[in-house]
Order: structure tokens, then sequence, then C-alpha cells
């Protein structure tokens, strides 16, 4: 077979040009713009699909270097990390804490639906697991660490399996994520309830935000700032024992440098130009994950899998349009925080965000969602989420 490997230059070009042909489409496709489907998603998925018959047929298999993928991932989700004014957080207590509950329910019941339904089809209830909320909550990375442990167990291919079923869950949390969103805002006419007066401390003034060309050099540095001084937290934070997302140093310093800014004036964080570079970073950080996804991956997949697979996304719908949505006040918010959480729920919470900026760029935006969101999805749920996968793999 052929072989082609572009370095992260040319990487970076190619998931450039997916985000171009995923606009191109959503303009003309009505469908996509309807049911708010990332660009990089459709584009991605466009150039995954030509790359796996490309495989397939044996004509050419292509590599990519991803190095710059997890450059962009830093760079956005330390443009996050600016976003967590303690004033906001403070009013936003009471919904972290309901919303982390929700999601540790949502872990534990990936658990049992997938060690249910492998028995349910015959096979071992660790080869559930592989498609539990090792490869949904966790995704690639979690897959990566617990498929080695279950081919200790005797499991074979486990960790294919793993990796297949989180490519899986990537797909499925982006592709499912704005139509849910947009089906909950649409039925419950949830747009009068987008800024309630009650929650005006979460809505942060976007006038104090305006955006100046000349501001876009400080705001690149406080976030390159940030991230060096970020790897110094991380690095802390690994003598733990305990494992942590790479950006979340970088997250950690930026909130501290924005509360400073608050509190102090010392100095000027700008917000809105920070924000901007964020949103360019997770549009390019998507594209290079999705035209780097592996789909022959999942042709490997016997019917007993795809039955597990296909029962995750069930209860992903079922737990964020009938339990989520409710518990979390059945509002505009509630409805984008579901779209969000079908995003890492099954596959990162880079996905999550661009689900739920997909709904916010085409209705309004929720700051108590992109609040909420990356806490819990980047500091806590892979946390949780190992210590639950800890406790079902010991029951067998």
């Amino acid at each position: 077979m052929n072989q082609i490997s572009l370095d992260m230059y040319q990487t970076l070009g190619m998931a450039v040009a997916v985000l171009f042909l995923g606009a191109f489409l959503k303009k003309r496709i009505k469908f996509l713009e309807t049911f708010c489907i990332p660009s990089p998603v459709v584009g991605g998925l466009i150039f995954a699909i030509v790359s796996c018959i490309l495989y397939a047929t044996g004509i050419l298999e292509i590599s990519f270097d991803e190095t710059l993928k997890n450059v962009c991932m830093v760079i956005f989700f330390t443009s996050v990390g600016f976003q967590a004014n303690l004033k906001v957080l403070k009013s936003g207590g009471l919904s972290l804490v309901v919303f982390l509950v929700c999601v540790i329910v949502l872990i534990i019941s990936q658990n049992l639906v997938s060690v249910g339904l492998a028995k349910l089809v015959g096979v071992s209830p660790l080869i559930g697991l592989s498609t539990g909320s090792i490869p949904m909550v966790g995704g690639h990375g979690t897959a990566g660490a617990f498929g080695p442990v279950l081919e200790d167990l005797g499991i074979s291919g486990a960790s294919t399996l793993c990796t297949a079923a989180a490519t899986f869950g990537l797909v499925a949390g982006s592709l499912m994520g704005g139509p849910i969103g947009r089906r909950l805002i649409l039925k419950h006419d949830l747009l009068k309830t987008a800024v309630m007066e009650d929650d005006a401390t979460l809505v942060e003034d976007e006038k104090k935000h305006k955006r100046s060309v000349s501001m876009y050099a400080p705001a690149t540095y406080q976030i390159a700032i940030a991230m060096g001084l970020g790897t110094i937290v991380s690095w802390a934070l690994s003598k733990t024992g305990m494992t942590f997302p790479i950006y979340i140093g970088a997250m950690i310093v930026a909130a501290a440098m924005r509360n400073i800014s608050e509190h102090t004036n010392l100095f000027t964080v700008n917000m809105g130009e920070i924000n901007d570079i964020g949103g360019i970073c997770l549009s390019l950080f998507l594209g290079i994950a999705m035209i780097t996804l592996k789909l022959w991956q999942l042709a490997s997949l016997a019917l007993p899998l795809l039955i597990l697979l296909a029962g995750q996304v069930a209860l992903m719908f079922v737990f964020t349009y009938f339990v989520l949505f409710n518990v979390m006040g059945r509002n505009y918010d509630a409805a984008v925080l579901a779209a969000g959480t079908c995003g890492f729920g099954m596959g990162a919470t880079p996905n999550a965000m661009a689900n739920m900026q997909a709904l916010t760029e085409k209705y309004v935006p929720s700051v108590k969602a992109y609040l909420l969101v990356p806490i819990i999805g980047s500091m806590f749920a892979d946390f949780l989420n190992s210590l639950t996968i800890t406790f079902f793999i010991n029951l067998f």
C-alpha cells in the first residue's frame, strides 16, 4: 500500500481545508445548518470517510503529525481558563454541584448499560466495559490507558476495541449534540429564558470586551504566559500521582490571571480578543482531530459491539433530553448544557464546546453552559471516571 506522511504544517493546512469545506457545505445544505452540525465535523468526517475508503481498498494510507493538535487544544483551554471569573463561578455554585452529580450518574449509567447489554448478547462484561465510560466520557485518552489493563485481564484486542468505540463516540457525540439542543430550544420556546434577571451576575457584559486590532497581540502574549506558567503547575499536579489533562495547568494560571486583573486592576485581560483566538484554535483542533480519525477501526467491530455502541447512543439521548435538561432547570442554559454533554459524554470536552458554539452562534450566548462544561469536563470528569472504571473492573 502506498503511504503518505504529512508533517505538522501540512496537517494544519489540511485541517483548514476541511474547515472551509465544512463551512461551504453548511451554507448549501440546509440540514447541516438547521441542525447545528459543527463545520469541522462536516468537512472532517467527509475527509475521514474518503481516507477510510482509500485505506480499505489498499490504495493509500495517510498519516499525520498531530503536534499542532495538542498546541491548539491547550491554547483553546487556556482561553477558557480566562473566562473563570470568581464572581460568575460563585453565582453558578449550586448549578456546578448539580451538574457534577449528573455527570457522575451518567458515568455509572454508561457502565451499567454496557455490562447489562454485554450479558444480554453473550459476551464478557469486560468487553462491555470497552464500550462504556472508558471510551465515552473518557475518550481516546482513557481508552489508551485502560485498553492494556483489559488486555492483561484476558480481553484480546481490548485496546483496539476501546479506541474504535472512542472514535465512534467522538463522531456520534458531535452529530447528536446540536440537534438535541435545537430540538429542546424550539420545542419549549427557550429563547425567552436565555437571560433571566436572577441570573444577571452570570451574564458578562460584552460591551467591556470590545475588540481592537491592537489588542490581539497583548491577548496572544497573555495566553502564552499562562501556557508557559501552566507547565509548572501541571508538573506539580503530576507529583500527586493522579493523571490530569495537559492543559489543566494553563487553565488554572489563566483563571488566576483573570481574577487578579478583576480585583486589582493592575493589568487588563483582553477577553474579547482572547475568546476570538480560543475559538480559532478550537476549530483548528477539531479539524485536525477529525481528519486523523481511523474509521476503518470500526469495521473490525462485531455485531455485539455495534449493539453495545447503539445502547450508548440511546442512553445519551435519554439522559440529556429527559434527565439532564429537566434537572438543570428546563431553560435555555439547560438545553445548551444538554448539547455540550453529548460532546464530552461521548467524545471529548472540545467536541462539547463545538456543539455549544454551534448552538450559541445560531441563537444567543450561554455563559453558564460555557462555564460549567469546561470545569466539569476537564477537571472532574476524567478523575471520577477513572475511579468508577476501576471499581467496575474489580467487580469482574
